[in-house]
């Protein structure tokens, strides 16, 4: 089987060439990650699957050499999104995802703190202007004071395949921060898996508990130092869950609260927001199987506290 994509001024397409005989479109389509609810999408939105250039059902019986052609519905900007022009750090983008280094200090989509200005606004913003038949799907967000890569998927077929990398095979993302105190433990790399929930009488903070759902968390400790007298660590985390202010959460757990991070116990001395920063996303590109990584390097205010410039 080969697989191509394609973006025109009309709709997001994806092709293929049939490989085997007497196979049902249907499943064929199955098997190359378009789910039940995307074909269901494709029959009643305005979409269309073309075998050897005509129009056929999902029960169509396909054979060794057909060409297949799935035509997705038009994508429909969110009536919510207000499209805006803005600066975007763009680390990458081709048809179906777009990667930004986002800064601290900017939400990723719209909220009530933050209710334009955010990556979402400017993406709409950017995908208006170059008439790309595209909404915003945010496959992975970074909360407003953390900085980092966000990745973006511009059709929610693609946004399915990477959701599913998530919860299955996994999505590795690599943090950098900055923690209070130094990270004495057994072993330098080391794992927590402690369940996370809401905290009770709060509908922002998050804290570990029994009854919360699983997170893990794998920690690498970098480096440890002194600023102004007072020990610190730098830390790499990966997350293999993506809990609301898991890392937060679970380096206060350990008793080493983020620098920064003054509504989970860190100190405001030193930074003005959260030491903690997304350094690096890797998957499987959702279209050509290849796995690929994108990197971001320190901001200054972290860069300047970890070589102790701050």
């Amino acid at each position: 089987m080969t697989s191509d994509t394609m973006m025109n001024t009309n709709r997001f397409t994806l092709a293929f060439t049939v490989e085997q005989d007497r196979v049902l479109l249907r499943e064929f389509l199955h098997g190359h990650g378009i789910s039940k609810r995307t074909l269901t999408a494709v029959k009643f939105d305005g979409g269309r699957l073309l075998v050897n250039g005509e129009e056929r059902t999902v029960r169509h019986i396909l054979t060794r050499g057909d060409a297949v052609i799935v035509e997705f519905p038009l994508e429909v900007p969110s009536v919510g999104l207000v499209p805006q022009t803005g600066n975007l750090a763009i680390a990458y983008e081709d048809d179906s995802i777009l990667i930004i280094d986002k800064p601290a200090g900017q939400g990723t989509i719209p909220s009530r703190d933050h209710p334009d200005g955010t990556v979402a606004n400017f993406v709409a913003g950017k995908f208006q202007n170059e008439q790309v038949p595209a909404t915003v799907h945010v496959v992975t967000r970074l909360d407003t004071d953390t900085s980092g890569l966000v990745c973006i998927a511009k059709n929610r077929h693609i946004h399915h395949l990477l959701s599913e990398q998530m919860q299955s095979i996994g999505f590795d993302r690599r943090y950098i921060a900055i923690v209070e105190g130094y990270v004495e433990v057994e072993k330098d790399i080391f794992t927590i898996e402690q369940p996370i929930g809401r905290k009770d009488g709060s509908i922002i903070e998050r804290t570990v508990r029994k009854d919360g759902q699983y997170a893990r968390t794998d920690v690498q400790v970098l480096d440890r130092f002194e600023l102004n007298g007072e020990p610190y660590t730098s830390v790499s985390l990966t997350l293999h869950t993506g809990r609301t202010h898991q890392i937060r959460v679970h380096m206060q757990w350990l008793g080493h609260p983020l620098v920064g991070d003054d509504l989970y116990g860190g100190s405001l001395r030193l930074i003005g927001r959260q030491a903690l920063h997304c350094a690096s996303i890797g998957f499987r590109h959702p279209l050509t199987n290849e796995h690929v990584t994108f990197t971001s390097r320190l901001p200054l205010d972290m860069e300047g506290l970890i070589h102790h410039k701050g």
